[in-house]
């Protein structure tokens, strides 16, 4: 079971960094090859790319974390987490659907959930999954 307890650690150091805005420290638990899948969106691939990724994030929006609950297998090299995100939309995102409000400092909670691939004591993989329409709706309120 030290397996399971590893990769809760991971994840859970993940979103510790996530919610404390520790760039350096997220950024450090993963893998240089990291594959990052975007919710409703591409693929990245590589901690350069990712660190691109949450600069516009961190530019765009105020999130954090919160209700997390992690999901590991036996192995240790899988994880899942469910959460909510409780968010500020702070500076337009070019990249969000057409027809979405400029951003004026709307507020929004989501459910979101997480696929993890873990390797080394490292995130390999993140796939993020939320209600894009959901939150294009509270935005538009």
């Amino acid at each position: 079971m030290a397996e399971r307890a590893e990769a809760e650690r991971i994840v859970r150091a993940y979103y510790d960094a996530f919610n404390a805005g520790d760039v350096e420290g997220f950024l450090a638990l993963l893998t240089d090859d990291v594959v990052h899948d975007i919710s409703q969106g591409g693929r990245e691939i590589g901690r350069d790319a990712f660190a691109g990724f949450l600069a516009r994030m961190n530019r765009c929006y105020q999130e954090r974390v919160t209700d997390l609950v992690i999901m590991t297998d036996e192995s240790g090299s899988r994880a899942a987490a469910e959460f909510l995100v409780h968010g500020i939309y702070v500076q337009t995102d070019p990249g969000v659907p057409a027809g979405t409000c400029p951003a004026t400092g709307q507020r929004y909670v989501l459910p979101a959930g997480a696929f993890f691939t873990l390797r080394d004591g490292q995130v390999a993989r993140i796939a993020n999954h939320y209600n894009l329409a959901e939150w294009v709706t509270q935005v538009n309120r």
